[in-house]
């Protein structure tokens, strides 16, 4: 083996978190939730016997990886599943992922290479100082605000809804790796696209701002946004909360054609508190990939608890919207509109199956707009940044397990990731970090598994100088630090760790 070779071999073993040994049996994400409550049970989630702390690599003795070899762990089977509706378990992501086949706008997914050289000489490119952009802090135009999208008076049809609001939502795009083992036991990685919705809430000097779920862009390695004429644009993920399902995607006005600027329309936001039980909603998204599509229901419920899992990590939603307006594989982003057109809610999962099997129609959930108002605002305003190149990429200097809300009720340990050891001389010992310590924000974004921490530092480079902040057991409770960390070279790290 030359020396190349074996440098190659090294790096598709090493973690970027900070020089892990990737554990060879860690599985990927399924695509199903559970809904929280204590006298179900869940299929898709293992809870019989004690929860157990699954290390996820050794930062002992370091063998180099490409940079994002890992990305999304997905695996096809459950992927497959989501889709089809075939995984055990109550509430679905509406997310569509399938295989290396993605439905979305596809029209414009088969033109928009055809049309990028014709593009850039019979349609005008937007210059950012020929539009009316928001200087400072980006904020969500409510409804009694002068918007892009004028609220339709009192009450329309739901054709007039569709009408009014379809500008502001985009279809989503992404490209994931996964990683999944074959029958010999062999890890093999390939490329995975999936669908999902946006919509757009904002402009700033530089971009347009479009929400969406975190689970719809979490891990992705590429983004495309397709607009209502079928333009597709790249587009960067700007912010998440894992916590709360919540992203925020960016696009350069810049790429945007003058032609389509001009159709599209930022959405007017409403009032989810003022909702009641039996009011009309409609729901717009890129349902199983195939483009926009509008569904129309009732407020079926307010202020709903759900708790989603994927089979390994599960988060607690609150304050959620139940509509009977279908939500299906890909709609997850898309907007939930009430009948004057305002945006009310972002749409997230359906339930399909109940607890004991039984088949359910007619009950979706979105995240209510008043709760993630101020996330979406904090997103907003956050600096954008790319992925940062393998020989940049920035490391903290530890081994980690992922604390899931299962060991967090069995130990009363926040849901975050904890630090097993830190290296003596390493940027994590020097910012403070302790053994034990869980780490639940990184850069002000929040951290809840260890997957979060990978994928939030791909953006990160060597050099940088981040804050973070730990919860740290102190006389029987926890309490948070922060902690401010400059991230080392992969050199270091690894030198550190033949020491040690």
């Amino acid at each position: 083996m030359s020396e190349n070779d074996n440098e190659n071999s090294k790096m598709n073993n090493f973690d970027p978190i900070t020089g892990e040994q990737i554990n060879p049996d860690y599985k990927g994400w399924d695509s199903v939730a559970a809904e929280s409550n204590e006298n179900k049970t869940y299929e898709s989630y293992d809870t019989s016997g004690e929860p157990e702390f699954a290390e996820q690599g050794n930062n002992n003795a370091p063998t180099k990886k490409k940079r994002w070899g890992i990305g999304k762990k997905l695996g096809f089977a459950a992927a497959i599943a989501a889709v089809c509706g075939l995984v055990g378990g109550s509430v679905f992501y509406g997310v569509n992922f399938l295989g290396n086949t993605v439905f979305y706008n596809t029209k414009a997914a088969v033109e928009s290479e055809a049309s990028a050289e014709a593009s850039s000489d019979a349609l005008a490119v937007i210059e950012a100082d020929d539009l009316e952009s928001v200087a400072g802090n980006v904020e969500l135009s409510r409804a009694d605000y002068t918007s892009s999208t004028t609220a339709i008076e009192a009450t329309g049809s739901v054709a007039e809804v569709a009408a009014n609001c379809m500008p502001s939502l985009v279809t989503i795009a992404c490209v994931t790796t996964v990683e999944m083992q074959n029958m010999f036991g062999q890890t093999q990685s390939y490329e995975a696209q999936g669908a999902g919705s946006g919509v757009i809430v904002g402009v700033n000097d530089t971009e347009l701002l479009i929400a969406t779920n975190n689970h719809v862009v979490s891990g992705a390695t590429s983004l495309s946004v397709g607009f209502i004429d079928e333009t597709t644009v790249e587009a960067l993920v700007k912010g998440t909360d894992s916590n709360n399902d919540l992203a925020i995607v960016a696009v350069k006005l810049e790429d945007i054609p003058q032609e389509t600027y001009d159709q599209i329309k930022i959405a007017t936001i409403g009032n989810s508190d003022e909702l009641v039980l039996g009011e009309g909603a409609v729901a717009i998204g890129n349902a199983l990939g195939y483009g926009q599509s509008v569904t129309s229901g009732v407020i079926s419920a307010l202020h709903r608890q759900m708790q989603f899992s994927d089979g390994k990590y599960t988060i607690t939603q609150d304050d959620l919207i139940q509509t009977d307006a279908p939500i299906n594989s890909g709609n997850s982003g898309g907007g939930l509109f009430n009948m004057r057109g305002e945006l009310i809610g972002i749409n997230e999962a359906k339930e399909s199956v109940s607890s004991s099997g039984a088949v359910v129609d007619g009950i979706g959930y979105a995240i209510a707009i008043d709760k993630a108002e101020p996330i979406l605002e904090e997103l907003m305003n956050r600096e954008t940044r790319e992925l940062v190149e393998e020989d940049e990429a920035g490391y903290l200097g530890v081994t980690c397990v992922s604390v899931t809300s299962d060991i967090s009720k069995a130990y009363s340990i926040p849901v975050g990731v904890c630090f097993e050891s830190v290296l003596e001389g390493s940027p994590a010992e020097e910012a403070g970090v302790k053994v034990g310590d869980v780490l639940v924000k990184f850069d002000g974004q929040s951290v809840q598994s260890y997957d979060d921490l990978q994928n939030v530092l791909k953006y990160y480079a060597a050099g940088e100088t981040v804050e973070m902040t730990v919860m740290r057991a102190s006389e029987g409770e926890y309490k948070e630090i922060d902690l401010t960390i400059t991230l080392g070279t992969y050199e270091v790290i690894s030198q550190l760790s033949q020491r040690g």
